[in-house]
């Protein structure tokens, strides 16, 4: 039996990421797909015979406004734990007609029921919760893109996920995620970005690892999962959430710590402002400079300017997560 992730996009425009577990929790494949002929191409080896898959996008919508039975029952536990889930209903344009993700369960004719016992279903999932009950988190790690998070801040979050989803190799049911080759090239992308984007790529495929473990854990842990919802109107599975979980107080204290590595950044990349600064005042500073300095120069105003724009970068980070 294989457990499939689906971090399935909205629409065709954006890419998902695919994550395979066999039935001992090895990771099979973990990649991304964007049409909806690639992501069947990408599960077909895999879902022809038993299977479970978790699709973390909704699968059933019939709410005109507001938010499904699954958001309204879910986001009172986890939005204390920064992982309340957005809202879904028909007047949005991706929900109009049949969501993706149940089309695409149906064209592979997957039982979207949440309680069936069907050899081959589909479930929707939820990573965000999901990392808070597996990793017991006071709060969710920030990886996503946002408004203000640094592609260094992103990065450290994100490799934080992956150490913590490489310690499930020890949990119940088990995954091992770094027998194979998928796992070792995504860390080396997280390692290796230096844009939004590149960040972007990695996160999908990792998340549709989560969503395969979710439904590996729905299957071998039913009485430890909770369903959000139902049938009829959405639902979301999700581990339960332990009692004596709760999130982390948001205090000055803590805030200060939170902010402790872009302060340090903020003031490393100033001082490098003024060292640069002085080197370009240097070269200025006397008679009238020499033709082959020209390069010289312009080299040290593009440094300065370079330097003035991750310094502005990161203290815009903190001020705008002060507001």
């Amino acid at each position: 039996m294989y457990f499939v992730g689906l971090d399935l996009a909205w629409g065709e425009r954006n890419p998902s990421g695919v994550a395979v577990l066999d039935d001992q929790g090895l990771l099979q494949f973990a990649d991304a797909a964007t049409t909806d002929a690639a992501v069947l191409a990408a599960l077909a080896p895999y879902v022809d015979g038993p299977c479970l898959v978790g699709i973390d996008a909704p699968l059933v919508v019939n709410n005109p406004t507001g938010m499904r039975l699954a958001e309204s029952e879910l986001n009172p536990h986890f939005r204390q734990f920064d992982a309340g889930a957005h809202s879904a209903n028909t007047g949005m344009d991706w929900f109009r007609d049949a969501p993706r993700g149940a089309r695409l369960a149906a064209r592979l004719g997957l039982d979207i029921d949440p309680y069936s016992t069907s050899k081959r279903r589909a479930i929707e999932v939820y990573p965000h919760p999901a990392t808070v009950v597996l990793f017991r988190l006071g709060r969710t790690l920030k990886y996503k893109g946002a408004r203000g998070r640094s592609v260094a801040d992103r990065r450290a979050a994100l490799l934080e996920l992956m150490r913590l989803i490489e310690g499930l190799a020890d949990a119940s049911p088990r995954m091992q995620v770094t027998a194979g080759t998928d796992w070792a090239r995504l860390q080396h992308a997280v390692e290796q970005a230096e844009r939004q984007v590149d960040l972007d790529r990695a996160e999908d495929p990792i998340d549709a690892v989560l969503c395969a473990y979710i439904a590996l854990y729905a299957a071998r842990r039913p009485d430890d999962v909770t369903i959000y919802g139902d049938l009829a109107n959405g639902y979301i599975i999700t581990p339960s959430l332990p009692s004596d979980l709760t999130p982390t107080p948001r205090t000055p204290a803590l805030v200060t710590n939170f902010f402790g590595p872009e302060v340090s950044r903020s003031a490393a990349l100033l001082e490098a402002v003024e060292t640069a600064w002085t080197d370009v005042q240097g070269r200025l500073g006397g008679a009238t400079p020499a033709t082959d300095d020209a390069a010289v120069i312009d080299d040290s105003f593009r440094r300065l300017a370079v330097l003035l724009e991750l310094a502005e970068q990161e203290l815009a980070t903190i001020r705008d997560r002060l507001r």
